[in-house]
């Protein structure tokens, strides 16, 4: 049971770290992709950019796998398939944030180029850092679209284990199903994914402290074969 203890706190402090350093670094790397105008005022920042974007990925996306390897071996009592479903899910939204913050840092080089050229012509230039800040934009939105999946997974599962109240579980799977209408709407260009968003990012931060301080329930426990 200590070690079931030890595996809720971890998760739920995971949770929280990669819940804050992603939305932190993610939302300082956008406040300053929206502000520039143009490549010349991401030269001016570039060394801010970086160090923000190295930070992002360096805390985010390990310890959002982190969070997958922990409930894999505790899913796996009450439905394996899904246990790797939920793992599969974790690995593959982090790998799309990475890709997505990895466009944001071409913007450097880019930059970096378009000042060499002086008063030519940039328009080339011009429309490699629009593409660049699109390909962030679907990286991240499809990643969200993958992990709200893997949330409603994740809650599902919850919900058959009685890990934690059943409310709660119903609240993340209500939730997720907002969370991923929400990325894809952003994705056919209607911008309402921040309000939507809302439900799914209190179940989050509401799950990381019930975990912490209460843990999972293995009193009502039932496994599945």
């Amino acid at each position: 049971m200590n070690s079931n203890k030890i595996a809720a706190r971890t998760f739920g402090i995971a949770f929280l770290i990669g819940y804050f350093s992603y939305g932190i670094g993610f939302g300082m790397l956008n406040t300053q992709i929206d502000s520039s105008s143009s490549l010349a005022s991401i030269f001016h920042s570039k060394n801010l950019f970086i160090v923000e974007a190295a930070i992002m990925m360096a805390v985010f996306a390990p310890v959002n796998i982190i969070l997958g390897v922990i409930m894999t071996p505790i899913f796996k009592r009450f439905n394996r398939t899904l246990a790797y479903g939920y793992l599969s899910a974790t690995i593959v939204s982090t790998v799309l944030l990475i890709v997505g913050a990895i466009f944001l840092l071409l913007l450097v080089p880019l930059s970096e180029e378009f000042g060499k050229v002086g008063n030519g012509d940039t328009k080339q230039y011009e429309l490699l850092f629009v593409l660049c800040k699109k390909a962030n934009f679907f990286s991240y939105q499809l990643a969200m679209v993958v992990w709200g999946l893997g949330g409603l997974i994740f809650s599902y599962l919850l919900f058959v284990s009685k890990l934690v109240p059943k409310w709660l579980s119903i609240w993340g799977l209500i939730g997720y199903v907002i969370f991923v209408s929400g990325a894809i709407f952003a994705l056919f260009g209607i911008s309402i994914d921040v309000i939507l968003d809302i439900p799914g990012g209190l179940f989050e931060l509401f799950l990381s402290f019930w975990l912490i301080i209460k843990g999972f329930d293995f009193s009502k426990q039932h496994v599945n074969g």
